[in-house]
């Protein structure tokens, strides 16, 4: 049953010959769906999306939707999501809300049940979003990076990579790389050192990201000489180059830390 008979299938889409498609799924125009890729029943794909391989997309979901946004006026946008990437049930992913915006899903994600990406966010490979996560527009989320259930993300945050953020907690600013993040309001309680250990950082590795944080967060100096400090360090072209690069371009300001 590569595809079910009550499935309609709009023909300017593109699915692979080894697709499956379950009952009563629609999909849209300019849709393009790569090898093995599983849709479950009930689904729902837009228009102007992209899959890519091995790709399981459970019941009820909904990708490639216009962007909430007031200010779209059916510009062309789209939606592509990268291989292996699983989508439980009930998620919802615009597309992007600007002439040629796009809405990106990395490699290797898992969305589960509930969780809503907005118009335009970039999410990075192997991230994922736990029940009811809601990011808004414009959110980036880094590679590897950890959302716990029911976190709301502001639009135009950043959540950096190897972060962790626990769960019924809102982001209303930036997380920055490896860190745990929790409370209300969201707030640093060290580094995130279970997924830091499970992805193979050792442990000077650690210790010097923990160093790179207390000079950033403790230190009686202006931000711009910490920052220009932290890249004296003979390691700052490896793990300290994205907390730099991080902090430099944060728009909405990074979490502080507990107190």
């Amino acid at each position: 049953m590569p595809i079910h008979p009550t499935a309609q299938i709009d023909p300017a889409a593109e699915l692979d010959a080894t697709v499956e498609v379950g009952p009563f799924c629609v999909i849209g125009p300019r849709v393009r769906i790569g090898p093995r890729t599983r849709i479950g029943p009930l689904a729902h794909i837009a228009q102007d999306t992209v899959l890519g391989a091995g790709c399981v997309v459970a019941a009820q979901t909904s990708l490639g939707t216009d962007a909430q946004d007031l200010k779209y006026r059916g510009e062309p946008s789209q939606l592509v999501i990268g291989d292996e990437v699983i989508i439980r049930e009930n998620v919802t992913v615009n597309r992007g809300s600007r002439a040629a915006g796009v809405t990106r899903i990395g490699d290797r994600c898992v969305l589960l049940a509930y969780s809503h990406v907005a118009h335009d966010c970039t999410v990075g490979e192997k991230v994922v979003l736990a029940n009811g996560v809601q990011l808004g527009g414009f959110v980036t989320v880094e590679a590897h990076a950890n959302i716990g259930g029911l976190v709301p993300v502001h639009q135009f945050c950043r959540v950096g990579r190897y972060s962790f953020i626990g769960g019924g907690f809102r982001a209303v600013q930036d997380v920055p790389p490896y860190v745990l993040a929790a409370g209300e309001p969201l707030r640093m309680y060290g580094l995130n050192v279970v997924g830091l250990r499970r992805a193979g950082f050792s442990a000077p590795t650690r210790r010097l990201i923990k160093k790179a944080y207390a000079l950033l967060y403790r230190r009686k100096l202006p931000l711009t000489e910490r920052l220009a400090e932290l890249e004296t360090w003979e390691d700052a072209e490896s793990v300290c180059r994205f907390i730099i690069d991080f902090v430099r371009q944060s728009q909405r300001g990074i979490i502080p830390p507990v107190m």
